[in-house]
């Protein structure tokens, strides 16, 4: 059943606001052997440069951590507006191991270029990086999708709004302007997610427990298309030389719909219902669905 806190998306932003209450609240003033508690916590957890104290782990653990109240809400506010959606579509292995993935890409990326560039030796926190990712998959999922967030306070399309905050990262990291945020970590998690996205399935069908091959750069909404691509349809037969349409005769009502062979969130989905969603694809093209539809074809083919 969609809600609109689905399971990682919740632990998210449960975990996101203890962190920070622990960090800011109960271990703020507190010391162990003459430093601080929170300095301590900085110092292993947040994403420290190369040559200042960078530990493996801290590539997971930074996206946790945040700077600010603001920072917090906003990132939180970003992760629930975009992320939702796609865990409810893509369930929740699959959409937290992409997050998780976008923000080490993310982090990765910081450390390289700020090595290259001889940035400052500050730590890193946030989970821009990976909210980033999950931008440019909703951008590529809904492209179409009227979005509007700071700083822009009238409705673009999601992939316009995707384009326009890469693009201003890219320009201001160019720029270097020593603003504190980290703009090359945002397009390292947009990049991370993108190659996620191109070459993944593999990975996510290892993560969701699934066997079977699929061809190499085949997305699932591509293979859903060949799932389904020969079944059975009546087809009309046109007699070209006298430009009149003849179909066979009608087969005998059936006194029964056809057997429920899938179960999609609850609902019983029947090959009447798969036929009329296939027929909308060939009529319109695969994004005249409905979110629902497409989940219908997704689960669907996941069941196969």
């Amino acid at each position: 059943m969609n809600t609109a806190f689905p399971p990682f998306i919740r632990f998210l932003l449960i975990a996101n606001v203890v962190v920070f209450v622990v960090e800011n609240l109960f271990l703020a003033g507190l010391t162990y052997g003459g430093t601080r508690l929170d300095v301590l916590m900085m110092q292993w957890f947040a994403l420290m440069p190369i040559d200042s104290g960078f530990l493996p782990w801290q590539l997971v653990s930074y996206q946790f951590m945040h700077g600010s109240i603001g920072h917090l809400f906003f990132n939180m506010l970003a992760l629930w507006m975009f992320g939702m959606e796609l865990e409810h579509l893509w369930g929740t292995r699959r959409f937290a191991t992409y997050y998780l993935l976008s923000g080490i890409a993310a982090g990765a990326t910081h450390i390289l270029i700020n090595t290259l560039m001889g940035g400052p030796g500050a730590p890193t926190v946030g989970a821009s990086g990976s909210i980033m990712g999950v931008l440019l998959a909703f951008g590529l999922t809904f492209p179409t999708r009227p979005v509007m967030m700071f700083p822009i306070f009238f409705p673009i399309p999601a992939r316009i709004f995707v384009m326009l905050y890469a693009g201003l990262d890219l320009v201001m990291g160019i720029m270097n302007t020593n603003d504190g945020v980290a703009h090359f970590a945002h397009l390292g998690g947009a990049l991370g997610g993108w190659l996620l996205l191109r070459f993944g399935a593999p990975l996510f069908r290892l993560v969701d427990g699934q066997s079977g091959a699929m061809p190499r750069g085949l997305r699932d909404e591509d293979a859903i298309d060949v799932e389904y691509r020969d079944v059975p349809r009546q087809r009309v037969q046109y007699d070209y030389q006298n430009e009149t349409a003849t179909a066979p005769p009608p087969p005998p009502a059936p006194r029964t719909a056809t057997p429920t062979r899938f179960v999609v969130d609850g609902e019983a989905i029947t090959q009447e219902t798969i036929d009329e969603i296939l027929d909308k694809i060939s009529q319109a093209g695969y994004h005249s669905l409905t979110e629902h539809e497409k989940r219908i074809l997704f689960e669907v083919s996941r069941q196969i």
